[in-house]
């Protein structure tokens, strides 16, 4: 009997090319039709070290990554010793025939006799290709269009090398690993959360990018950077984070729409250039990639630690608004969201990502890339009418918005407070008004912010409230719970400030009993929602550790 899930990981040394197997592998079963959930699981550091690239595949939708292994794929011994206790009870741990593999279950491979050394990585993944019962043929199809273009001479050995692998596991595979036939269907792609953020960030229309690297938020950039001249934007590496920002709020106020990408250390350095932001009401989307802290912490691990800081990074009272993406197709929609939001209220926009779903690929269907506007200040200029002043006191907050040297108006920014034209003043009736000006577009952000998503039982016994990258594990937790009997629900936050209690307080007061469950050790979203809504949680479920919450953490921590 086939299986519906499959759990792969695959297991070595950084240098080894388990990334390679792991990508191909990914592109093969999103090929395949199959759903999948990656974990990567790295080292900080350019070789050695002991790394894992995971992929959870089945052949309908996957939500989260689970704990127990049934393909332990090894490229070398430590793999086996550091995670055979993981194995789920019928799972297989393949490796070469020269490594101690413990016996029973296990499938030692003759990786030299079936492939020259710098094939190896092909032969393992037709051994895994094969194990699954995923079609050699779209394997091979990959590896043309892999390597094709740039390496024809490459493509005949390793379709070669593919085959005898094929025929190997043919006459040793006993079937016990074997996927149901996947059910997506043709078209679909296999994107990581940050690769969605820069295609979410180009289809809003973005102009300019700049950055200094920072793990886990750096891959946005190069996303952006592969595309710069076919979309006409400029993509500029700072010689640190203060310039970083300062630059991407100079372009914005030249009129081209701005992304800054980074982390938690490097968001620190930016703190002041938020709050610029804000006083001369500048758009701007800021991508922070959370990892463990503090300081440099744990630089390649996950974590949602970040929320307080970024609520409250920069001095001053202002609004800005908050998206944190559960999904790949939630990095693209918020991340479009945070630019349409950023630009209506000429402030600061966040997107709150973390490292588990900036590495996690995931089969998604093509996106609706006319889902929304592109943003064009220049356009939105038509419709000035009158004396120009860049700060009018308005209604709603939202003062024109000209840009230099596209008009007669003469457009003028101070980071001092300033008077309806722009220019400073410590006339304090009018810091009064310029202050209650600004609030005001806090008051709008909160009207239009985002109710969180509610799935599963009306009035349950349990509730499970999670926000981010702890969507799917909160999901599959509650799925789980309701199997065994529970009546379970969840609510999930995927915009994380402004909070608007009429949008939840009553689902949280409905429910037996309700758990926030976070990627941090102190429950800052819990925090949020006591400050703003009075309700004070019960229980909490909270993971530090650097790992990415999973179902049977969930399950086990509720049963404690």
């Amino acid at each position: 009997m086939n299986r519906q899930f499959c759990n792969i990981m695959i297991g070595g040394e950084a240098g080894q090319g388990l990334v390679t197997i792991g990508d191909l592998l990914v592109k093969s079963l999103v090929r395949g039709g199959y759903g999948l959930v990656v974990t990567q699981d790295y080292m900080s550091r350019i070789r050695g070290g002991h790394n894992t690239f995971t992929v959870r595949a089945g052949a309908g939708p996957v939500q989260s990554p689970r704990e127990a292994v049934d393909l332990l794929v090894a490229l070398n011994e430590e793999t086996v010793e550091l995670h055979r206790h993981q194995m789920s009870p019928d799972g297989l741990i393949v490796g070469d025939a020269s490594l101690t593999l413990p016996p029973g279950n296990s499938l030692p491979v003759p990786f030299q006799d079936l492939a020259e050394g710098r094939f190896f990585n092909i032969t393992a993944l037709g051994v895994i290709g094969s194990l699954i019962g995923l079609d050699e043929a779209v394997i091979a199809a990959l590896l043309e269009a892999a390597f094709g273009k740039k390496h024809p001479e490459t493509v005949a050995p390793n379709k070669e090398t593919l085959a005898r692998a094929y025929e190997w596991c043919a006459e040793h595979d006993s079937g016990s690993m074997r996927l149901d036939k996947g059910r997506g269907g043709p078209g679909r792609l296999a994107m990581n959360g940050n690769e969605a953020i820069a295609l979410g960030a180009m289809a809003a229309g973005v102009k300019f990018c700049s950055f200094y690297p920072m793990t886990p938020s750096t891959s946005v950039v190069l996303n952006l950077a592969a595309r710069a001249k076919k979309m006409g934007l400029v993509v500029e590496q700072a010689e640190d984070e203060i310039a970083a920002i300062n630059m991407a709020i100079g372009a914005s106020f030249a009129g081209a729409p701005s992304i800054v990408s980074t982390s938690g250390g490097g968001f620190a350095l930016m703190s002041e250039g938020v709050s610029l932001a804000a006083m001369v009401e500048t758009p701007v989307v800021v991508v922070v990639a959370q990892r463990p802290g503090p300081a440099t912490g744990l630089p390649t691990r996950t974590e949602q630690a970040d929320l307080n800081f970024v609520l409250h990074a920069g001095h001053g009272e202002f609004g800005r608004a908050i998206f944190a993406p559960g999904t790949v197709e939630e990095c693209f929609y918020l991340t479009r969201k945070a630019f349409e939001t950023s630009e209506k209220f000429q402030s600061p926009a966040f997107v709150l990502t973390d490292q588990f779903l900036a590495d996690s690929f995931r089969a998604v269907e093509p996106f609706d890339l006319d889902s929304g506007p592109v943003i064009d200040p220049a356009g939105a200029m038509a419709g000035l009418q009158g004396p120009y002043q860049r700060y009018a006191l308005t209604a709603d907050g939202i003062s024109p918005r000209a840009l230099p040297g596209l008009s007669e108006r003469l457009v003028v920014a101070d980071s001092d407070e300033h008077t309806e034209d722009g220019h400073l003043t410590e006339d304090l009736a009018v810091r009064r008004l310029m202050q209650e000006k600004r609030l005001k577009k806090a008051e709008g952000l909160r009207r239009e912010t985002m109710p969180p998503e509610w799935s599963g039982d009306s009035a349950p016994d349990l509730l499970l409230v999670c926000w981010g990258s702890t969507r799917g594990a909160a999901l599959d937790a509650a799925e789980q719970l309701r199997a065994d009997g529970r009546r379970a629900a969840v609510l999930c936050f995927g915009q994380v400030w402004p909070l608007v209690p009429e949008q939840f307080l009553d689902r949280l007061k409905e429910a037996g009993l309700a758990v926030c469950v976070e990627g941090n050790a102190t429950g800052q979203l819990a925090g949020l929602i006591r400050r703003e809504s009075g309700f004070a949680f019960e229980r909490l479920v909270l993971r530090s550790d650097g790992l990415p919450l999973t179902p049977e953490y969930i399950i086990r921590e509720l049963a404690s």
